[in-house]
């Protein structure tokens, strides 16, 4: 009996308190809904975010999310083509913004099903497509002063740059790697590709679409002037020796000149704010090859 008076005691205490809790937590569920929390799914939407000066609102981005350096320690969600629903959900986002590069379909599909506003930007690999990717992200966050500001920089700096073919063409083989026995050559149709030629130079490899495994029998057929590689691609390899070890490398122009440029493949293939920078360090590059 004295047992269940304590009981009842405590149960009508808590009672009383329910509609201070309940309070409590509806005041804190419209807080946490007022306060914006981004997630990006792509490395150069998280150079927009932080351009548009919103990157205290940026609660997780994609692994390809490492510029500015700021970017590297927020929250990881995976790398943007294996996302996972879970984790994304798991950092309670009210705006999700990635590229027609975000996946896998599934994982898309389930997102827009939960109604959380989502943005998937159209990759366009021209200087109007960096512009574009601008423009409708700041819409989306109602920044469309900063993201004006981004565009109007960005075309100055395209317009201040003499991308005119250099006299004599430049051939450019592209080879991504994450190491030396996977590596890959870039056909058409890729941002490596797009890159080359708004640069004024030419893709050595034009047989075929997307990546191929290197072979040494495309490569010497190519004749590559130059090999361009992504900075990590580069370390990958083991360096700028292990670069000239691939087979069939020493057997062409670049093997022989040993001309190389590695860049950083988000200012490279980002096709984002920097995109004049990258077209500028190319074009400086095959005008300077003898």
């Amino acid at each position: 009996m004295f047992i269940s008076q304590i009981l009842f005691s405590r149960v009508r205490r808590f009672k009383n308190l329910l509609p201070v809790f309940l309070i409590f937590a509806l005041s804190f569920s419209l807080y946490a809904q007022d306060k914006t929390r981004i997630v990006s799914l792509n490395g150069t939407v998280t150079e927009i975010l932080f351009g548009l000066g919103v990157q205290s609102d940026i609660v997780g981005v994609d692994t390809s999310s490492y510029y500015p350096k700021e970017a590297i320690s927020i929250t990881k969600i995976g790398y943007q083509r294996t996302l996972a629903t879970e984790g994304i959900l798991s950092l309670n986002p009210t705006k999700i913004i990635g590229t027609n590069y975000a996946g896998p379909p599934a994982t898309i599909e389930q997102l827009k099903q939960l109604n959380v506003p989502m943005l998937i930007v159209p990759e366009k690999l021209t200087i109007e497509g960096a512009s574009e990717k601008i423009e409708l992200i700041g819409k989306f966050l109602s920044k469309e002063k900063e993201a004006s500001a981004m565009i109007a920089k960005l075309k100055k700096q395209v317009a201040g740059l003499k991308l005119t073919r250099p006299k004599k063409p430049v051939k450019v083989l592209f080879l991504y790697s994450r190491s030396a026995t996977n590596v890959y050559v870039s056909g058409t149709g890729t941002p490596a590709d797009a890159i080359i030629k708004l640069s004024g130079a030419e893709n050595a490899i034009t047989e075929f679409p997307e990546f191929k495994p290197l072979t040494s029998e495309a490569i010497v057929k190519a004749q590559p002037d130059i090999i361009l590689i992504p900075s990590i691609s580069l370390e990958g390899l083991g360096g700028e020796k292990g670069l000239w070890e691939l087979p069939g490398i020493q057997l062409t122009t670049a093997g022989k000149k040993k001309n190389y440029l590695a860049m950083d493949d988000l200012l490279l293939l980002g096709f984002g704010p920097r995109i004049g920078t990258a077209l500028e360090e190319l074009s400086n590059k095959w005008k300077s090859l003898k």
